[in-house]
């Protein structure tokens, strides 16, 4: 980026405690760094370059797709990773963007090229699509000088951008029982996953508080059956994923091979139990605490704020959502919770996802009677 290559940047921003990172997700992607103020005027130039002045040479896409290509040939190694690919495929549809992996297949990431890339960096990273979020000890003025001196020269094109998509819709037709083939493991992963909602949805706040009961900490119902009851994992745990468009709830753990059906029945009941009678109040005090407890821990830091914030932008909601929607946990009451757990947490809804080996797990899961399981590849396709 600008006169330096890749080495000087790591080397300079190495000399002055920089950490920078860079994702990509579902609705969108960051660029950020991690700062001590007094190098902060240097660190901005070198951000600056990297966003307003990128070199994209032959010599770093080779370096870089090289490792690439490597994290997703090594992501079938791991059955986390391979559960999530293929719940999500089976969810939205292999070729939707909730249902393709943000980081890729191989198949396809193979056949990127330098020039596509450098199309795709003028199209889609400019300065009237971008979020500028900064934590710490700068007041506005300091700052605005910053930007303007770093970043000034990043000119939005004549073009329009291209038009963002709508987020997908769930599918209404998916299998119910989906297995991924891994010889010999002595350890299946499994999932129970079914649309969810909006993160903007009015319910999203609520919801958190039912699945704080259900899987969302150590204490909750999924971990304590499945870890501490049985002892057939290191944990159990559920979530409603924040997406701007239909997320997803899902319930997994990574469970002894012998009681995968063992462990799927279990959680079943544990969702069907918190869907039918909601929480205790034990329970939703607990959760309320909970709420509270993280609340404080997400913003105690400048890394932890700033990300924050950075969620919210890209699930197009304002900076005091967070604030609005503990007020509204606060207040909840346990039958507007009771009432939301039977709408969303509707196991007979859900498809079963298993990465283990189908020799020992197929025969299992035939005997919960959800229809006969189907074989797919890591990379969330179908087996044909």
């Amino acid at each position: 980026a600008g006169t330096r290559d890749a080495i000087a940047i790591s080397t300079e921003l190495n000399d002055i405690g920089v950490s920078l990172s860079t994702s990509v997700e579902r609705d969108g992607s960051r660029l950020g760094m991690t700062v001590l103020t007094k190098h902060l005027d240097k660190a901005m130039e070198i951000f600056g370059d990297i966003v307003t002045k990128p070199h994209f040479s032959a010599e770093d896409w080779g370096r870089v797709t090289d490792l690439w290509y490597t994290q997703l040939e090594r992501r079938a190694d791991n059955p986390a990773a391979v559960a999530s690919v293929v719940r999500n495929a089976a969810l939205y549809g292999p070729d939707t963007p909730y249902g393709h992996p943000s980081s890729g297949l191989l198949d396809t990431a193979k056949a990127i090229t330098l020039d596509d890339a450098k199309r795709h960096y003028a199209d889609v990273y400019r300065p009237d699509q971008a979020v500028i979020v900064v934590v710490g000890d700068v007041n506005r003025e300091r700052l605005d000088e910053l930007l303007e001196s770093h970043l000034g020269g990043w000119i939005k094109p004549s073009t329009p951008p291209p038009p963002r998509g709508s987020a997908p819709e769930p599918l209404t037709s998916r299998p119910e029982v989906i297995v991924v083939d891994r010889p010999d493991a002595p350890q299946s992963v499994v999932a129970l996953c079914a649309p969810g909602i909006k993160a903007s949805d009015p319910s999203a706040p609520l919801l958190d508080l039912v699945n704080a009961a259900l899987g969302g900490s150590f204490t909750s119902r999924l971990n304590q059956n499945l870890r501490e009851d049985h002892g057939w994992t290191y944990g159990a745990r559920s979530s409603f994923v924040e997406t701007r468009g239909v997320g997803t709830f899902v319930a997994s753990a990574a469970v002894f091979t012998k009681v995968t059906a063992a462990a799927l029945r279990e959680m079943v009941r544990e969702i069907d139990d918190i869907a039918k009678d909601g929480l205790t109040a034990t329970e939703l005090d607990k959760v309320r605490a909970q709420d509270l407890t993280d609340m404080i821990q997400t913003n105690e830091t400048v890394g932890g704020l700033s990300s924050r914030l950075l969620d919210l932008a890209l699930l197009d909601l304002p900076p005091d959502f967070d604030a609005a929607a503990s007020k509204k946990r606060q207040a909840a009451r346990a039958e507007q919770l009771a009432s939301l757990a039977q709408a969303h947490l509707d196991t007979k809804r859900m498809t079963i996802v298993v990465v283990g080996p189908k020799d020992q797990v197929v025969p299992q899961l035939r005997a919960l009677d959800r229809g006969q399981p189907v074989l797919w590849t890591p990379e969330g396709q179908p087996v044909r």
